[in-house]
């Protein structure tokens, strides 16, 4: 697993314990425990979370790093659509334009 250091890139000098956080535990602790959860699982729940609470910004590279873990276009589309009738159809629709623009990028 690559070492994240977005936190530190985008917050490590205005906010350096949650850039610390952020780095080091979610994704070097949590996402590390592969034994537990398979990465590509924990990539479709992170997804899901994202999309249900409307959290789009972040949205983008959850979907870029599930792809990258093995989520599929089909699997992608028949989570979101899924999570339409629970979440809500705008939430959708907002996610399907994110994913249709990371699925169309080449690898």
């Amino acid at each position: 697993m690559e070492k994240q250091t977005a936190g530190r890139d985008r917050l490590g000098e205005f906010a350096p314990k949650f850039a610390e956080l952020n780095d080091d535990v979610l994704f070097g602790e949590v996402w590390s425990r592969e034994t537990e959860l398979s990465p590509k699982l924990r990539s479709m729940i992170t997804i899901s979370a994202l999309l249900s609470g409307g959290n789009f910004e972040q949205l983008k590279a959850h979907l870029l790093k599930g792809k990258a873990n093995g989520i599929s276009q089909a699997e992608i589309s028949e989570i979101i659509t899924q999570l339409a009738f629970y979440c809500g159809w705008p939430k959708a629709w907002s996610a399907f334009t994110i994913a249709k623009e990371v699925y169309s990028e080449a690898d």
